[in-house]
């Protein structure tokens, strides 16, 4: 594995995280990180797109306001593609990404805590055009775009932080669940001091293209959300429960904080999927209204707002998705 090398940023984007030699992997092999991992251009075209023919297989508003604007200039109808997705569809039909190519997108520190690039590739934009399962490049993008529409330049950026999910799932806790707990510190004393109420968002994959959940740590009080769009608790994922416990212990010692009382698991009763492909977008929808609402306590029985989530919703947010890719000239 290589070190954290810092990568410029590049104008007006704002996303960040850990960077190593990872490839952003596809659906069949969404967690190993064994793979080939694709050499880094040099050649950048645009403001920090890097474009290359390469086959896949080698390489101070409230937020809710925002968030609300940008929906309605979106219209969407369940089920249906909205003009601006078929426009999108139309950029990726007619670019060389259909050919094998892909994107390398430079990321910087405002999100996972250090500098981060992802790739996207023919695969990445499929799973938005044809609601399909979400890999990790297509969560860690709309992640950033949340993070340029509603935190950028804001409190909530010191309310709100995000654990790159490259970096932390089962995959890599089974096979170094040391390493793991180590990079999950790191992320927290990244953020500094953590003795204001604040939530630390992990997308956690249960492996092999497994299951998406969401895990929200709030280290300050001690308490660790735990979101499932299908049923369960924490105890189908007795290991990252372990490592996620002994790194909030670990990085409470670090900073010579008194741990006054056992960490506290919450499994909240939030919105329930009824197909075996929507938990990705339940796990980015859980992060975007809790952000919107910016709220960092999680009622147990989930918000008002958002008891159960229509196709609707997820649509409003691929919509949201493929109107920021077109807007940071992506394709």
């Amino acid at each position: 594995m290589s070190k954290y090398t810092p990568i410029p940023t590049f104008h007006e984007w704002a996303i960040g995280g850990f960077i190593q030699v990872w490839r952003v992997m596809r659906p069949m092999d969404l967690i190993f990180p064994d793979a080939e991992t694709p050499t880094r251009p040099t050649h950048k075209v645009g403001k920090g797109i890097s474009r290359r023919i390469e086959s896949v297989a080698s390489q101070k508003e409230v937020p809710g306001r925002k968030l609300k604007s940008a929906a309605k200039d979106i219209p969407t109808t369940s089920g249906t593609k909205s003009q601006i997705m078929m426009r999108l569809e139309k950029m990726v039909d007619e670019s060389d990404i259909m050919h094998g190519a892909i994107r390398s997108i430079d990321f910087d520190e405002g999100v996972f805590g250090a500098a981060h690039f992802e790739i996207i590739a023919k695969e990445d934009m499929q799973q938005l055009f044809e609601h399909d399962e979400l890999g990790i490049a297509v969560i860690h993008t709309y992640i950033w775009y949340m993070y340029v529409t509603l935190m950028r330049g804001t409190e909530l950026c010191n309310r709100f932080n995000f654990i790159a999910a490259s970096r932390i799932n089962a995959t890599l806790i089974t096979k170094n669940p040391t390493s793991v707990k180590n990079d999950l510190v790191d992320r927290f004393m990244a953020a500094g001091d953590n003795t204001t109420p604040s939530l630390y968002f992990l997308p956690f994959n249960s492996g092999n293209g497994g299951h998406w959940v969401l895990v929200a740590m709030d280290l300050s009080r001690l308490i660790v959300y735990y979101l499932d769009s299908l049923s369960g608790d924490w105890s189908k994922y007795p290991s990252m429960k372990k490592t996620v416990d002994a790194a909030i212990i670990k990085f409470r010692s670090k900073k010579n904080y008194r741990n006054r009382k056992d960490i506290t698991w919450v499994r909240v009763q939030c919105p329930q999927q009824n197909n075996s492909v929507d938990c990705g977008f339940f796990v980015l929808r859980f992060m975007r209204d809790i952000i919107a609402l910016n709220r960092i306590d999680i009622p147990k029985m989930y918000f008002e707002e958002y008891k159960s989530y229509s196709r609707a919703h997820l649509d409003e947010m691929k919509d949201e998705l493929c109107q920021f890719i077109v807007d940071q000239r992506i394709i």
